[in-house]
């Protein structure tokens, strides 16, 4: 039976995943250049990593938190560090995140190269 997911096991897992996805080329990244594909890429192996060591409710594209578990209540955003992501009207990353009513857990990524992408968590 898997264990129930909690906001430090996410922590521990967020961190565990950057410091392993950041040691090495990414092969299946080679020549993507779209930022929302590296984006949902990376979201969809960190869910499933956790997935396959946490019971917890699993969001999808269609629901506005990507982990919506009452102990966990977090929205998963994938961005780059040269582009971030700026869908939003607000001026400030302040703005952006205070008052959302759930946590927040942006992975930022960098490509060195056209086929290597390294993670800051």
């Amino acid at each position: 039976m898997r264990r129930k997911l909690t906001i430090e096991l996410l922590h521990r897992e967020a961190a565990q995943f950057c410091h392993i996805e950041s040691s090495y080329e990414n092969p299946d990244l080679y020549g993507i250049t779209d930022g929302k594909a590296v984006g949902t890429y990376i979201e969809h192996k960190f869910q499933r990593q956790l997935s396959k060591k946490y019971s917890y409710n699993q969001g999808s594209s269609t629901k506005e938190i990507d982990l919506p578990s009452p102990d966990v209540n977090t929205d998963i955003k994938v961005t780059s560090i040269k582009q971030p992501q700026s869908s939003c009207p607000f001026k400030t990353a302040r703005q952006k995140i205070y008052g959302l009513g759930y946590n927040l857990l942006l992975f930022v990524y960098e490509k060195k190269t056209m086929v290597s992408v390294s993670y800051q968590g």
